[in-house]
C-alpha cells in the first residue's frame, strides 16, 4: 500500500512539473517567434492548471496574448471543447 502512494505521488509530481513547464503568460513568446497552431492545442489542453496558477501568480494567464492568430485560437478551441467536452462521455445516461 505504501509502495502504490509512493508511486502515485511522484507521479503526479511530475505531470504537473511536466504541465507547469509551458504556461502560456511566462515570457516564452516575442513578437519574432508568436505561439502558433500546436501550441494552442497544449495550452487548451493546459488551460485548467494555468487557471489555478494565475490566482497566484498575475503574470500567468490561460491564453497566450502573443500568438499567430486564428491558427492559435483554432488550436486553443480544439483543445478546450475536446477535452472539457468529453467528459460527457463518462456520464450516466438516464434512459428515462
Amino acid at each position: 500500500m505504501k509502495k502504490n502512494f509512493f508511486l502515485v505521488s511522484i507521479l503526479i509530481i511530475g505531470v504537473s512539473v511536466i504541465l507547469t513547464g509551458c504556461i502560456p503568460g511566462d515570457g516564452t513568446y516575442t513578437t519574432s517567434t508568436p505561439a502558433g497552431f500546436f501550441w494552442g492545442i497544449w495550452h487548451g489542453w493546459a488551460a485548467p492548471i494555468s487557471l489555478v496558477l494565475g490566482f497566484f501568480h498575475k503574470e500567468i494567464r490561460i491564453y497566450e496574448v502573443i500568438n499567430t492568430g486564428w491558427t492559435y485560437d483554432l488550436g486553443f478551441y480544439m483543445a478546450i471543447i475536446s477535452g472539457f467536452g468529453g467528459i460527457s462521455l463518462f456520464r450516466k445516461k438516464n434512459s428515462d
